[in-house]
């Protein structure tokens, strides 16, 4: 529910009363992502979304009926058949969605959320009897609050113990990955599954080279939600001025910056220098470090000859596997909006793990699992 962190935070100042539906899974083509939340508060208002529109109205009462009882469930929606006019997703997708009342650590996971702090919010989807849709909030120092053992309906010393334990462990794994998802924990005679939403600060693009394409580039970056920096070694080309929409505009060489600041397996690397000297010793290290992408622009002329300067610097073919270049997908781009464009897209398909290939005729899944998070491959010599 951290998508619509901001208007909740709003509403538990007000003193609103809520329900919040939260998408838990889905399968086949479902138009909305696990974490994906609806609210309603007592008036009637609504905020959010968890289908695109094809069953809002019934996930919106069944926000009602949980303010009205104070209890959790969790409903299947899916396709039917059967009955043409029975409330379902027509893209055929199923999703499940946990509908329970904003109370206890919801809450401050939400407050946590809209101030940008790194935390996971876990509450139970299937459980033993009572269990379901209480929950507990990991930090990201390592801290928490709430129980699974006590808090939940079970007896810490009993049936339940280690359960805190046992289900912190599983949440920090995806909090560290930025990741939201479902765990199940089976430290009980009934396994205790978890919602897992992270809420962790911006993914990172770094640019390096501060030319018009890069300009093109920080503007679609910040619309997809990363933190961009704009680095080059040039003083006059980069400046605050030329990338007003940029978070941070830095003068140092693009390695030296690499080497000092910091990176995760979610930020994307993007080299528009196609310049040797800025190129080589940027990419050897880049292609060391456990990034989401790292891509880099010029000709296939420059790719060939940078290969072998890479080849030639100590960088295995392991290694250069990992590089897109040349940098975005064949949309045929000219101008530097859409090269921006075709970059932006070969990240997206990237990260989400798609083909890059036209749906129109195609037979495979609209939605993909995402790919697991990059290996480290090597220190740097």
């Amino acid at each position: 529910m951290f998508d619509i962190a901001e208007e909740l935070s709003r509403w538990v100042d007000e003193g609103r009363e809520f329900a919040v539906a939260t998408v838990v899974a889905v399968s086949g083509s479902a138009p909305r992502l696990p974490g994906a939340a609806l609210a309603v508060d007592s008036e009637g208002a609504a905020i959010g979304s968890v289908s695109g529109g094809c069953v809002e109205g019934a996930v919106y009462e069944l926000c009602r009926e949980a303010l009205a009882s104070g209890e959790a469930v969790v409903e299947r929606f899916g396709y039917s058949d059967d009955d043409a006019f029975a409330v379902g997703l027509t893209c055929g997708g199923v999703i499940d969605v946990l509908v329970a009342p904003g109370r206890g650590v919801a809450l401050e996971a939400v407050r946590g959320a809209a101030a940008g702090e790194s935390l996971a919010l876990a509450r139970v989807v299937s459980g033993p009897s009572g269990m379901v849709g209480r929950g507990v909030v990991v930090r990201g120092d390592g801290s928490y609050e709430g129980s699974l053992e006590g808090g939940l309906g079970g007896d810490a010393g009993g049936r339940y113990a280690g359960l805190d334990r046992a289900a912190v462990a599983e949440v920090r794994a995806l909090l560290d990955a930025g990741r939201t998802g479902t765990v199940e924990v089976a430290r009980c005679a009934v396994p205790v599954k978890l919602l897992v939403e992270s809420s962790v600060p911006a993914p990172r693009m770094i640019v390096f080279g501060a030319i018009d394409f890069a300009s093109a580039l920080v503007r679609i970056g910040k619309f997809l939600g990363y933190h961009v920096t704009v680095c080059d070694a040039r003083p006059v080309f980069t400046t605050r001025e030329r990338f007003p929409e940029a978070d941070e505009v830095v003068v140092e060489w693009p390695h030296q910056y690499l080497e000092r600041t910091e990176t995760d397996a979610r930020t994307v690397l993007c080299v528009l220098t196609h310049d040797a000297k800025f190129d080589i010793p940027l990419l050897r290290l880049a292609l060391r470090l456990p990034v989401a992408y790292i891509g880099a622009m010029g000709s296939r002329r420059t790719h060939l000859d940078r290969l072998t300067r890479l080849r030639e610097s100590g960088v295995t073919e392991l290694e250069l596997t990992r590089l897109r270049s040349p940098i975005g997908l064949d949309l045929g781009a000219r101008t530097p909006e859409e090269t921006a464009l075709s970059i932006a897209a070969e990240i997206t398909a990237n990260r989400r793990g798609g083909t890059g290939l036209p749906l129109t005729g195609a037979h495979t899944p609209i939605h993909h699992e995402e790919p697991p998070p990059p290996a480290r491959l090597g220190a740097v010599a």
